[in-house]
């Protein structure tokens, strides 16, 4: 493997990388950008209908236009906009590149640089921007079966379940879309609902139509109620009434994602000691505990989730850059969070 140099390495090829990198080419800095999977992998693996809570302008990254064709735009449009937004910037982005580790290289001066390690080759770097958002790590039910082939958390297309006993795992808006795309092409619904309700942060104009779909009986919905055990032609649900078993082909767990906190931590990032392991930044320049390393994106918020959005966290981008500008030109020392 050949050993080579950036100012910035940016792990993380989705839309709050790109800005960074946008934001890097502004500052006429070096950059290379790190992506495990496709470009803008997250966006990706979204379901094909998918649309948007936001409308265009609040996606745009970098200053460039985003033109959609509806009000809130849908999955394909999101991924021709950055792809486009990569081209015509000539984004230096290397894909299906994965990080496996990073350790820290000989001092340059007073300046701590980094060796950033892939499956593919060896780097190093001055300053690293973690921006790895969180749909890559699922929750898992942790029951007998949860491996069985019948069984996914990535929901894509509702055509391939159609005719078909399909269990919906969740309340929250990917379960609901799959659930109501499902049984519109013909499959026999089973909702399987923790809580006593619909989650509370289903889009605005989607939770009246998975309501009345319940109430009229249309899909079955078990409130209050867990999975316990998914065989090849069943699923036992335990319920308030006790535990029922039902006729199933395939299973949606939709339960939601986290971050890949195991990352920061091998970086040396503190993590609070509450449940949310929120990481430790500073708030103005996000830089972490560790000397020049930044995070960016959904990361910053640890296990909340649904705190930070594309539309909330384009911003990050223009302050860690502005950091690392002045840092790199006016050889500045690091302010990390202590």
């Amino acid at each position: 493997m050949e050993t080579k140099h950036h100012t910035i390495i940016i792990i993380g090829g989705g839309p709050i990388g790109l800005a960074c990198a946008l934001e890097a080419q502004k500052a006429g800095l070096d950059y290379l950008i790190l992506e495990k999977g496709c470009l803008v992998n997250s966006l990706y693996n979204y379901r094909v209908n998918m649309t948007f809570f936001s409308t265009s302008e609040r996606l745009e990254i970098g200053g460039i236009p985003f033109v959609s064709n509806n009000a809130k735009p849908i999955r394909p449009e999101a991924l021709e906009y950055y792809r486009r937004v990569a081209i015509s910037h000539h984004v230096n982005i290397h894909l299906f590149e994965k990080v496996i580790d990073v350790k820290g290289a000989a001092e340059d001066g007073e300046q701590e640089r980094y060796r950033v390690i892939t499956n593919k080759n060896i780097y190093i770097a001055d300053y690293l921007i973690v921006a790895t958002g969180f749909y890559d790590i699922p929750y898992l039910l942790n029951v007998p079966g949860e491996n069985l082939p019948k069984v996914t958390h990535y929901y894509k297309d509702p055509h391939f379940y159609a005719f078909q006993k399909v269990m919906v795992v969740g309340a929250n808006n990917s379960a609901v879309d799959a659930a109501l795309e499902t049984f519109r092409k013909g499959a026999e619904v089973t909702m399987v609902i923790r809580g006593g309700q619909i989650g509370e942060r289903v889009k605005y104009w989607v939770r009246p139509d998975i309501v009345n779909r319940i109430n009229e009986g249309s899909i079955k919905a078990y409130f209050n109620s867990t999975v316990k055990e998914i065989r090849e032609h069943e699923v036992d649900i335990q319920t308030l009434g006790g535990k029922i078993s039902t006729e199933n082909d395939w299973v949606l767990a939709m339960t939601g994602y986290q971050p890949n906190l195991d990352l920061l931590r091998k970086l040396g990032i503190q993590l609070s000691d509450d449940e949310i392991m929120k990481p430790v930044y500073d708030e103005i320049s996000y830089e972490t505990n560790v000397n020049n390393i930044f995070i960016a994106g959904v990361i910053c918020g640890g296990m909340n989730t649904h705190r930070l959005f594309i539309e909330n966290s384009r911003e990050h981008a223009e302050k860690i850059l502005l950091t690392i500008k002045a840092r790199a030109t006016q050889k500045l020392p690091s302010a990390a969070v202590k």
